[in-house]
């Protein structure tokens, strides 16, 4: 379906109009009116975009402040924003390949930090022997915060059983929880613990719950550094600096997103009775279906969801999302329409 203008709680299809419970901007912000506004005096400071190196000699003062505080949310010595998720992560894999050879990946790890030589971190549904010996060597482990398909945060916990003689490095993707989970949106990057850890490193698209164009990556002050002299980092275009500026003032607006979105989860969860077809957490404003025909089930009830090919997926991906701006009317009829079902 191709559409003029940007959804937000509803989506106009052939001059027709539906709920629209699809995407990824959980808190809302696109279509918000005070955050466009933002953005458009944001855009007045800084140009509609700065098509430069980072490395340049001239240098925005936006990109320092907006790193720091995007640090500080996170929980890290430092961070730097990219254009995009993906090439955060594409900068990252790039670089640890020079120096660690051994990479393993979660099942279901998104292609953005999935490395071409990685092997998969579990055999048979037990970790892969090679982390169970203790031949002492360098590994990194890619891994997404929240998969896809799934609702709940990953679980960390497989970290205790790897062999002390490993020295993990630890890389995260953050793209959908960052600005939904943790006391204040922070994702959760800063509760991963385990004393085998040699470096903790977060990447995240800020497309997502925040509502920017560009990524973000998160680290030690070194790793940062490090990353700031990559070859692939300073030929690339930076990050929007206008968005980032809107992001900076926008900090109230946003911590009231995430509480209306709360409450939107709230509502709409309170007394829910869904069958085993259905897959949710209270806390995370996703449904999953694995029933083929919800799509069409819904539509017919002017309803819009998520429905497309996801990679390494065998069918459809059916994605209920709920946003900050959904109104307790749309979410009463979502609740009928899916108890229905």
């Amino acid at each position: 379906m191709i559409v003029e203008s940007f959804p937000d709680r509803t989506i106009s299809i052939d001059k027709k109009e539906y709920l629209y419970f699809g995407g990824t901007a959980y808190l809302g912000l696109p279509t918000h009116a005070e955050y466009k506004n933002t953005l458009i005096k944001s855009i007045a400071k800084w140009g509609t975009f700065y098509g430069s190196s980072r490395n340049s000699n001239i240098k925005l003062s936006i990109f320092d402040r907006a790193e720091q505080l995007f640090a500080t949310q996170i929980g890290t010595e430092k961070s730097l924003t990219t254009s995009s998720g993906t090439l955060a992560g594409k900068l990252v894999l790039e670089f640890l390949s020079k120096t660690e050879s051994t990479f393993y990946h979660y099942p279901k790890t998104h292609p953005a930090i999935l490395h071409s030589k990685s092997l998969p971190l579990f055999e048979n549904g037990k970790l892969h022997k090679n982390l169970l010996n203790n031949t002492k060597e360098s590994v990194v482990i890619t891994v997404d915060a929240i998969l896809a398909l799934e609702v709940e945060p990953t679980s960390f916990r497989f970290l205790k059983e790897i062999s002390s003689e490993k020295q993990i490095t630890l890389l995260v993707d953050e793209s959908h929880s960052l600005g939904v989970l943790g006391k204040q949106g922070e994702g959760v990057f800063k509760t991963i613990q385990n004393k085998n850890l040699k470096r903790k490193i977060m990447i995240a698209s800020l497309g997502k719950a925040l509502g920017l164009s560009g990524g973000v990556i998160a680290s030690d002050e070194n790793f940062i550094n490090a990353i700031k002299n990559e070859v692939l980092f300073v030929s690339s275009s930076c990050a929007n600096a206008a968005y980032l500026e809107s992001y900076m003032v926008s900090q109230n607006l946003i911590k009231n997103q995430q509480e209306k979105l709360k409450a939107n989860l709230r509502f709409l969860f309170k007394d829910l009775s869904l069958s085993d077809a259905f897959k949710f957490n209270e806390n995370y404003p996703v449904i999953y279906c694995n029933s083929k025909d919800i799509y069409d089930k819904l539509f017919k009830k002017d309803i819009i969801i998520s429905n497309f090919k996801y990679p390494n997926y065998i069918d459809d991906m059916n994605r209920i999302v709920i946003t900050a701006n959904h109104t307790k009317a749309d979410l009463t009829r979502l609740k009928e329409a899916l108890v229905s079902l």
